[in-house]
């Protein structure tokens, strides 16, 4: 693969918010990764954690009859607060490895561009930041759940 190539792809990355690429030409391949900043570091793949987790909010609600789920009912079994929904398909993690301490728990005081969790989509890890200052009042999925978009992840009082 031509060096020219790599630079400009290089460069793209730099200038978007995708955080890894791969190029496949014929037998060659190149992946690009752009480096976490440090404090920020997150683990490229952690595996879901198998130890019985403690429900630390509601559950979604059951599928109605056509097959959706009553996001209504949902919300109003959250406690109040700013609901933060997922952005995307994938799967859910607390922290950024296997046995690592949370990004946060219930009670805990976050601020404004603080992570909170990760998602995993296509093998990317994608960090989820606190939009708003507060306390964390729901966690409500568990480690290593699949969610949906627009699936409510953790309340913000």
């Amino acid at each position: 693969m031509d060096i020219r190539k790599i630079k400009k792809l290089i460069e793209l990355l730099e200038d978007s918010d995708v955080a890894e690429i791969e190029i496949v030409e014929g037998e060659e391949s190149v992946r690009i990764a752009r480096g976490a900043p440090v404090g920020n570091a997150v683990a490229v793949a952690p595996q879901p954690i198998m130890n019985p987790v403690q429900p630390t909010g509601s559950m979604p609600a059951a599928p109605d009859a056509t097959g959706s789920a009553a996001s209504n009912d949902v919300d109003d079994l959250l406690p109040p607060g700013t609901i933060v929904e997922s952005p995307m398909v994938g799967t859910f993690y607390r922290s950024p490895s296997p046995g690592a301490k949370p990004f946060v728990d219930i009670g805990q005081k976050v601020s404004k561009g603080d992570t909170l969790c990760i998602i995993e989509a296509m093998k990317i890890m994608n960090q989820i930041v606190s939009e708003t200052s507060g306390t964390v009042r729901a966690i409500v999925i568990e480690e290593g759940q699949p969610v949906e978009y627009g699936e409510p992840l953790i309340v913000i009082d």
